[in-house]
């Protein structure tokens, strides 16, 4: 499947922004099943500065500095991607979860993709023990650890209500589980603290998802939005394998990758700093769209 992707972020000010710096990450990179096209960024008003890079993952990073006085600025990054991914494999076909925390605890590499970086408590991630106990009932002794993860993902989709208004992108993963409540960050975020509580290697996917309107109804501009998931490690044989909480789906050609980190904080699509103003409002519209 090919994705025409839109991605409009708009900030407006309660006074003039007379220097802003940002760091951006909203365009996609080739991975497993994944084939970028084309990307582009329109930016208003226009920069003074602008750099790209790759970050220690391997996520595009742009920064930007604007030194011209502004009252709202805009962002929109466009992309065209194609997605043919790979079956998952059988759950039952994976190794024994016991056996992936040994060999994620050998690992001797510190690449971007060794499983190393993704064990341990992050910025939004922290060691949080309601989280490890929660997980810990999928991961009965020598379970595959497919099956025990695809089990996790479930549940957390049966016992947890979607709700925007329940939290906000500073919400403490504590919280969103107290509550029940949350949106995608929230829920992976939890996924991912209770993978690690156990000892496995879990990772916080930033990206879109197709969303597929009821039968006879239009698709709705701007409805789509920005989604994230989780990746578990499952051994060198099958590597990194996606898992999407909030709609208890194993990743497929839906979902385009957008960045891969630890969690939120690794891979947020819009961060930086301004001067002159302490009120802002944000207004995000996606769209993706696929081509027929």
């Amino acid at each position: 499947m090919i994705y025409t992707i839109r991605h409009v972020t708009t900030y407006t000010y309660g006074s003039s922004v007379t220097f802003a710096h940002c760091e951006l990450r909203l365009l996609p990179q080739d991975g497993a099943g994944q084939m970028v096209y084309l990307t582009d960024l329109l930016i208003d008003p226009a920069p003074a500065r602008i750099v790209e890079r790759r970050c220690f993952f391997g996520n595009r990073l742009t920064s930007m500095t604007i030194d011209t006085a502004h009252r709202a600025l805009r962002v929109e990054a466009r992309s065209t991607v194609e997605v043919l991914r790979d079956l998952p494999p059988a759950e039952n076909l994976t190794r024994d979860w016991e056996e992936i925390r040994e060999d994620a605890f050998d690992s001797d590499t510190l690449a971007p993709e060794s499983p190393a970086h993704f064990m341990h408590p992050s910025r939004f991630v922290p060691q949080f023990k309601p989280a490890t106990a929660y997980a810990r009932e999928s991961f009965g002794p020598g379970r595959p650890i497919l099956a025990g993860a695809v089990e996790l993902m479930q549940r957390i989709r049966a016992d947890f209500r979607y709700d925007p208004k329940a939290t906000i992108v500073s919400t403490p993963l504590s919280e969103a589980f107290e509550k029940r409540r949350g949106v995608c960050q929230d829920f992976a975020h939890i996924m991912i603290a209770g993978l690690r509580g156990i000892g496995l290697p879990a990772a916080y996917i930033s990206g879109y998802i197709r969303t597929i309107p009821p039968p006879g109804k239009p698709r709705l501009e701007g409805a789509d939005a920005m989604h994230a998931w989780v990746a578990v490690w499952c051994g060198e044989e099958w590597g990194w394998i996606g898992l999407d909480p909030t709609n208890a789906l194993m990743i497929g050609d839906d979902h385009v990758v957008l960045a891969k980190g630890r969690d939120y904080a690794d891979i947020s699509p819009v961060a930086g700093i301004i001067l002159g103003s302490r009120e802002q409002d944000v207004d995000v519209s996606v769209d993706v769209v696929p081509q027929v």
